[in-house]
């Protein structure tokens, strides 16, 4: 699942995928319609890749929120946030994400993701076993074209 092409433009209702570039503006189409259209750069356009969750540690990203509410709901979707309680919401959401910041995270903010999580999920755009095989792939391959120094170095380290 690549989230970095799916986009959320300030203004627009849902989200969009980017497929092309031109000279002031990005082209979108709508998941919810299909509609090719031009996206501005004024219209602060966030892709899902770049949005993360303030923690009381560190951000967590939203691909890591959207992969802990697909393992808790077991590929479910998960209550509708529209027609959910604020208190049901944030219950919700501690469940998944215990450490949230509490002041900086809105209830707003979280029925979005879970919305979001909803819209995607029912697209059939959430995968997450595709993603962990070509990290793990991509570790192979950066093991591979380490230099014997570098890895002579690294293994004895180990050692110590």
């Amino acid at each position: 699942m690549d989230l970095s092409k799916i986009l959320s433009i300030s203004g627009k209702p849902g989200l969009y995928r980017m497929i092309g570039e031109a000279k002031n503006n990005i082209v979108v189409e709508s998941l919810i319609d299909g509609k090719k259209g031009p996206a501005f750069a004024h219209e602060r356009i966030s892709s899902l890749k770049e949005i993360s969750i303030y923690t009381e540690t560190e951000d967590v990203s939203l691909y890591e929120v959207f992969k802990k509410i697909y393992e808790m709901q077991e590929a479910k979707e998960v209550l509708n946030p529209k027609k959910a309680s604020a208190n049901e919401v944030k219950a919700l959401f501690e469940e998944i994400l215990p450490d949230y910041d509490k002041d900086a995270v809105y209830v707003s903010d979280m029925k979005k993701v879970f919305t979001w999580y909803n819209f995607l999920l029912e697209r059939d755009i959430l995968e997450f076993t595709e993603e962990e095989e070509e990290t793990q792939e991509e570790t192979k391959a950066e093991e591979a074209t380490e230099t014997p120094e570098a890895k002579e170095e690294s293994d004895t380290s180990k050692e110590e």
